[in-house]
């Protein structure tokens, strides 16, 4: 048998993950040709959201690139790419709604998002050693370390999983936010549920390869647990 099953199903969930990077690129760049009615940019949009929450403080900057919007937690910044930033279509007004959506968790204590904070600086720490310790482990046939690395690896597979609900939560958050703001109206709420749908799936893709290869390094370290017994 040239295939674990374990594999198969890591294989396909890479799959899923290349299909839904597609599916954004994409969507992202159909809905980015067309204007939403409001005639906001991506920029205005999240200042009008930000200011409706209470979030005056929170600047909105600009960064280089296609894609590269987030919320940087650590100096309450939401930053948009260029396309987003200046544009005025359905894509740039979903996206900078989504990335203030983060803005306001945080604000609210989102307990997904509080969790994933905390959880950060473990998770810079263990997914830098794991390879390395499941590396050793296979190679040496040393089970301890194999165990440690797998028991590491799992901090970034939690990681993963948290990221599920907090991005879902904040995609809701979006779509509730512009249209109760008038930013699109009812019949551009399928452009919407596109851009984010299809960036939601990036989430679950990433997630579904870390839980299969978290179980596929388990089957074989108790493979080779019960060859050495």
């Amino acid at each position: 048998m040239f295939f674990h099953p374990m594999d198969i199903l890591i294989f396909i969930a890479f799959g899923i993950s290349l299909w839904a990077q597609f599916k954004v690129r994409g969507n992202f760049q159909k809905w980015s040709g067309v204007e939403a009615s409001s005639g906001y940019t991506g920029a205005e949009t999240a200042r009008r959201i930000l200011d409706q929450n209470g979030l005056y403080d929170v600047p909105v900057e600009v960064v280089p690139g296609t894609l590269t919007d987030h919320y940087d937690p650590i100096t309450r910044t939401v930053r948009l790419s260029e396309p987003v930033y200046y544009g005025r279509s359905i894509a740039a007004v979903s996206v900078a709604a989504h990335e203030v959506g983060h803005a306001v968790q945080h604000k609210e204590a989102y307990g997904a998002l509080v969790l994933r904070h905390r959880m950060f600086p473990i998770v810079n720490f263990t997914s830098g050693i794991a390879p390395f310790l499941l590396l050793a482990g296979f190679l040496l046939k040393q089970f301890s370390l194999l165990g440690l690395g797998i028991l590491f690896f799992s901090f970034a597979v939690a990681f993963q999983l948290i990221t599920l609900p907090v991005e879902f939560n904040a995609s809701a958050r979006a779509k509730n936010f512009i249209l109760a703001e008038g930013l699109i109206r009812n019949d551009e709420e399928r452009g919407v549920n596109k851009v984010l749908g299809a960036a939601a799936w990036t989430y679950v893709a990433a997630a579904l390869i870390s839980v299969f290869e978290l179980i596929n390094f388990i089957l074989l370290f108790l493979q080779g647990n019960n060859e050495e017994n």
